[in-house]
């Protein structure tokens, strides 16, 4: 009789082979995450994130800069400085000539096309427009 038990345990020990590859199907594997290649977040995860304080603002991304602001944590001339950082100082020169901006008073700001641009007086922002207008016109009759 004993010898028929430890067979029996033996039987229970091996896993059949239907059952091995169940389980191979059920292990979930995630190479990309693995390999550091993960989704982009959306700029709403990124701000539900730091709102929840599972991430904490950075000054160097649109999201954070904004809470930031939001919060009363910087200024938003200290927003604006940093925008213009990480934009590789874009928005810190005139968009026509490249003239830098620091020393201008009254900078003038023109949204064209859906984007901002400065200048240093409303003369180039005019003729900056006109250039758009025309490069416009030229892709349409290519």
């Amino acid at each position: 009789m004993a010898q028929a038990k430890k067979s029996v345990a033996k039987k229970k020990a091996a896993p059949s082979k239907k059952k091995a590859e169940a389980e191979e199907e059920e292990q979930e594997l995630y190479p990309s995450e693995e390999q550091g290649i993960v989704p982009e977040e959306t700029p709403e995860e990124k701000e539900l994130r730091m709102e929840h304080g599972e991430e904490d603002e950075d000054i160097y991304t649109d999201e954070g800069r904004k809470k930031l602001e939001d919060d009363d944590e910087i200024d938003s001339w200290e927003e604006g400085f940093a925008e213009g950082a990480t934009a590789a100082g874009q928005l810190g020169k005139d968009a026509l000539t490249g003239e830098p901006l620091l020393e201008i008073d009254d900078v003038v700001e023109a949204e064209i096309d859906g984007k901002m641009y400065r200048f240093v007086n409303q003369e180039n922002a005019e003729e900056f427009r006109k250039k758009k207008e025309k490069e416009k016109e030229e892709e349409w009759e290519e």
